[in-house]
């Protein structure tokens, strides 16, 4: 095939910025935010299996689940951290003792410690406490956790409904007492990327040493976009989940944002980018939520062509109508046949089955194939090959 690009695998844009974006990474949380889907209840060897395959895609920090919430859970997370795996494994901890001294006891490289900031969450949950009433508490438990030698990530859930001047006020306290990085958490997923990048930015501009890490849920779609303004804001860590799975619309989907991230900002992410599928499909099926055919990235659908004018143009350069050639993840490209289909798919693929019929026999092979799909069969290569012979045996 003769490509256009030859020596590139995505076709260039004059109008997509090229993002000068440095020392960014991902914390996956699909063990722990993800696995808190309703419904989702992995086993410790899916966990496993899980976890590996993200250290293998190369992701940095695994959030490997929320020790305190059952002796179960605490085994599983200390088996992921006995893995030695290349990415450090993180738990999630309240601004407790008991819950630091839970994931000390599970080996875990660092914590994400939290509490609520917003007025709403403050109001509703800690009812008569205002949010100064907690100062104390988070500092005590943050410096606990780092003279255990813990990574300390301190996160104020609802954070983005929280008064600006308050969500300051928080993560440079949580700095001061030693956290290493503070979380944006858009916990009801009520943020616009602009406001991702005007508080990622305010904090960056607030913080000495503390970089600012994003946690987006997708309730209105936004949380890969949200994701990538905060770091145009000067995030450096982005939470993700396979698939963005999540509670209630998901979570920032690891796929959608890292390939968003590679070919349309065009940032050097690091990533080994084959792992992604066997990911996607090994999370698909131990969560039981199947992705839909047309998933971003990795949906059985989005390297597929069936449009005569569309395989065409594939056929000779497939940047055409793909942004990013789907060998650069492992997959590949398929064409389908059917009422859409031309004379040049229906010959393209009876060449990859090593058929080669003449152009009068081919018009009636096109003809025959939409004839057939408009009444509803489906024309995979054991049907074309029964269409081919049925024309020629008409011919004879």
């Amino acid at each position: 095939m003769d490509l256009l690009y030859e020596n590139t695998w995505k076709a260039p844009s004059p109008y997509n910025p090229k993002l000068k974006l440095k020392d960014i990474y991902i914390y996956d949380t699909t063990l722990r935010d993800g696995e808190q889907t309703p419904g989702v209840c992995f086993t410790k060897e899916q966990k496993l299996e899980i976890a590996r395959a993200l250290d293998e895609l190369g992701v940095s920090q695994i959030e490997a689940g929320f020790p305190i919430v059952s002796k179960r859970e605490a085994e599983i997370v200390k088996a992921i951290a006995s893995e030695n795996l290349n990415a450090d494994i993180l738990a999630l901890s309240r601004i407790r003792k008991e819950d630091i001294n839970k994931a000390i006891d599970c080996d875990v490289d660092g914590i994400i410690t939290f509490i609520a900031t917003s007025p709403l969450h403050i109001k509703c949950k800690f009812k008569g406490k205002r949010l100064e009433d907690f100062f104390d508490t988070i500092v005590e438990c943050i410096e606990y956790a780092k003279s255990h030698g813990l990574f300390v990530a301190f996160s104020a859930e609802d954070g983005t409904r929280t008064p600006l001047e308050d969500l300051i006020r928080v993560h440079k306290l949580a700095e001061e007492a030693g956290a290493d990085r503070v979380h944006v958490a858009d916990t009801a997923g009520t943020a616009t990327p602009q406001a991702m990048e005007f508080i990622c930015k305010a904090l960056t501009c607030s913080l000495n040493k503390a970089h600012v890490g994003v946690h987006c849920h997708n309730d209105f779609g936004l949380a890969v976009i949200n994701s990538i303004y905060g770091l145009i804001g000067g995030a450096k860590a982005v939470s993700t989940t396979v698939n963005g799975i999540g509670e209630r619309a998901g979570n920032t989907s690891l796929e959608e944002l890292i390939m968003s991230l590679i070919v349309l900002y065009d940032v050097d992410l690091k990533l080994n980018l084959e792992v992604l599928p066997k990911l996607c499909r090994m999370v698909e099926e131990y969560s039981g939520i199947k992705n839909p055919k047309n998933k971003p990235i990795v949906g059985e659908l989005v390297f597929s062509h069936e449009s005569g004018i569309h395989v065409d143009a594939v056929i000779e350069n497939p940047l055409t109508y793909e942004p990013f050639l789907p060998e650069k993840i492992g997959l590949k490209r398929n064409i389908i046949l059917g009422k859409h289909s031309g004379k040049r798919a229906v010959k393209y693929k009876l060449k990859l089955l090593g058929v080669e019929v003449e152009d009068k026999l081919l018009d009636k092979i096109v003809e025959r194939v939409k004839e057939l799909r408009e009444k509803g069969e489906k024309i995979d290569d054991e049907k074309l090959l029964e269409i081919v012979e049925e024309i020629k045996r008409i011919k004879d």
